[in-house]
């Protein structure tokens, strides 16, 4: 029930947004350049890579020694505007289409945060990540590490499709009211450690 909630989301949601997709393609080319996508390995369900897209947001700086900058000295003006409106965020439908995320589950993190997991937050990759989730809609980027993995375990514990429904309607809430975007002092959230 889930596979068909996600693959039927995600037609409406390619094309619903198809036309604001096209537009931010050309807005980001002009203002950044190419590529207008942001592509990178994550690990999805099991842990298993695939690759995930997004709009770019950042531009390839560095400073004089070559080194690339920090995140927030990259975060274009347009950039931030995807970003805090979640448009970045748009090309995943097609992730979910394949089959490789879906509508609702925990966000996919970077490849190096999976030796840092400890067995119980390593749980989180026992379904498929998405484009939203519960930690998005209670704090999302304000949550420390240790809270963002608690949310993401009780919905892999909690998950069914009636929650799925009030997590996707909280998003769009959470989207037009801008909340929880970035940690404080940070572009989006500083780099996961591992948990003490």
């Amino acid at each position: 029930m889930k596979r068909l909630f996600d693959v039927i989301g995600s037609i409406v949601g390619l094309i619903l947004f198809s036309p604001i997709m096209v537009v931010l393609y050309f807005l980001i080319r002009r203002n950044m350049g190419s590529p207008a996508f942001f592509r990178q390995a994550r690990p999805g369900k099991d842990g298993k890579p695939f690759e995930l897209i997004k709009f770019r947001s950042m531009k390839d700086a560095v400073d004089k020694d070559g080194n690339q900058l920090s995140d927030a000295e990259r975060i274009s003006p347009l950039g931030a505007k995807l970003r805090s409106s979640s448009a970045d965020e748009l090309p995943e439908f097609w992730s979910v289409l394949k089959g490789e995320m879906s509508l609702v589950g925990p966000r996919p993190l970077l490849m190096e945060y999976l030796p840092l997991y400890s067995t119980e937050q390593a749980r989180r990759h026992d379904v498929r990540p998405g484009i939203t989730g519960w930690a998005q809609i209670n704090g999302r980027n304000a949550l420390t590490w240790e809270e963002k993995f608690a949310l993401d375990i009780w919905y892999v514990d909690n998950q069914s499709l009636w929650l799925d429904i009030k997590i996707i309607f909280m998003t769009i809430k959470k989207v037009l009211i801008r909340d929880g975007i970035a940690a404080e002092g940070e572009a989006t959230m500083p780099k996961f450690q591992g948990s003490p």
